[in-house]
């Protein structure tokens, strides 16, 4: 009897699937990028499995003001998928490696209305369970004033330290030359006047 339930107790976990775990997809908070030029948004994730053949990306887009998003690109079945009525269907191009959990993509020719967020979501079966991440995108004409300005100012903060630095340098190197130069002469006119006086006494 006891064989009996063991048999039946291995069969039973044998038909049971197992369970999925959970994998953890990452993006990018931010990015900024210029009219008219290209940009790579990269998607990656995490899981304790290998990687599956059957892995999957998958990429949507809410613009600016809207509160529906659209998808605009898939990757199933070891081949990318490009909507061909959304808004990057000419200027959109896979650029991932998904054997290496990477399902990135390039969006070329930017333009101000591409402004918006861009969510990513991957599968690698049996994992499953997991929270897409998203990115923000900004496309500007210039590369924004505050990011200049930050980044002049800590340019500006180091050379001023080091230039001070160098001046201190050689304020001591002054100092002591200096010092060692005081000392020199003040031995050298003791030992004259000490023959001046034994000359003098003889």
């Amino acid at each position: 009897m006891l064989t009996i339930l063991a048999l039946a107790s291995v069969v039973l976990l044998g038909i049971v699937p197992q369970q999925s775990e959970a994998i953890v997809i990452y993006t990018g908070w931010e990015r900024h990028a210029l009219v008219g030029s290209d940009i790579r948004l990269s998607c990656s994730f995490f899981s304790w499995r290998w990687t599956s053949d059957d892995v999957t990306f998958s990429w949507s887009y809410r613009p600016d003001g809207a509160r529906d998003a659209i998808s605009i690109f898939h990757y199933t079945g070891g081949a990318p998928y490009v909507d061909n009525k959304g808004p990057f269907r000419d200027r959109l191009e896979f650029v991932g490696n998904p054997g290496r959990r990477d399902g990135s993509i390039l969006l070329k020719n930017l333009d101000y209305g591409d402004n918006g967020t861009f969510t990513c979501d991957a599968k690698n079966p049996p994992d499953i369970v997991g929270r897409a991440s998203s990115v923000r995108l900004l496309v500007f004409e210039k590369v924004p004033i505050q990011a200049g300005v930050i980044t002049g100012s800590i340019i500006g903060a180091v050379l001023g330290l080091l230039l001070l630095i160098v001046v201190i340098y050689y304020l001591m190197r002054f100092l002591v030359a200096r010092r060692v130069f005081n000392l020199s002469v003040s031995k050298h006119g003791k030992k004259g006047k000490g023959k001046e006086g034994s000359q003098q006494r003889q």
